[in-house]
């Protein structure tokens, strides 16, 4: 089967199940294979010109205006919705089920019932976290790690420091992913609370990773109580 993946997380999955793609995004982290844009702008016409049997989109990561076109342009079309842990196992049957590849089953660590606080950047200027309604937060609920910003109103809200600083928080969990934070962040985040650098991968990105990811990110905040 031919398959154009617009989202990493759908990319790896698919490379791990011995699917390769014919065209992925430049977001994939694979320069062996062909591009065709970002995940908010892919070349339609090129995808159109490669003839796949099938696009796999995000209902987050790609644009409806984007599927909408490649729905006019004929193509089939399948969208991965993802906003917690537990939709990964049903989302990744029916993606391979879509893909005619065998998935492995998935085994989840146990929930985790400590709750430590943490707050979750995501962006810096302007400073934005997100809430809830994101898979992030769904992981970080697992290990039992309480979003500070779980309620606010958007899905990624922004935020200053100043109204993080009044939100009890015990830890700040900086990401390497979307935005890059690094040790050159932490005195200004250690303005909050204590700093850890978590991958970004593992907490964003869902799919084949899922159960590996929430083993290695128990382990690293284990330590946290």
């Amino acid at each position: 089967m031919r398959v154009v993946s617009l989202v990493p997380s759908v990319t790896e999955t698919l490379l791990a199940w011995g699917v390769t793609p014919v065209a992925v995004t430049r977001f994939c982290e694979h320069p062996e294979l062909v591009q065709v844009g970002g995940t908010k702008d892919p070349d339609v016409a090129a995808i159109v010109t490669l003839a796949p049997d099938l696009v796999v989109v995000n209902d987050e990561e790609n644009r409806k205006e984007d599927f909408d076109a490649l729905e006019r342009a004929g193509l089939n079309v399948h969208v991965v919705r993802i906003e917690t842990v537990d939709d990964v196992a049903p989302a990744m049957e029916a993606l391979a089920g879509a893909v005619g590849a065998s998935a492995p089953a998935f085994t989840l660590p146990a929930p985790r019932s400590r709750r430590v606080r943490a707050f979750v950047p995501i962006w810096r200027r302007p400073w934005m976290t997100m809430n809830a309604e994101t898979y992030g937060s769904s992981v970080l609920a697992h290990l039992g790690v309480t979003n500070v910003f779980a309620d606010a109103p958007t899905r990624y809200p922004t935020v200053t420091l100043d109204a993080v600083a009044r939100e009890r928080v015990d830890v700040v969990l900086a990401p390497t992913e979307p935005y890059p934070f690094s040790a050159r962040h932490e005195a200004e985040l250690g303005t909050i609370a204590p700093v850890t650098f978590v991958d970004g991968q593992d907490l964003f990105w869902w799919g084949a990773r899922t159960p590996d990811a929430l083993q290695r990110l128990g382990a690293q905040l284990a330590s946290l109580g």
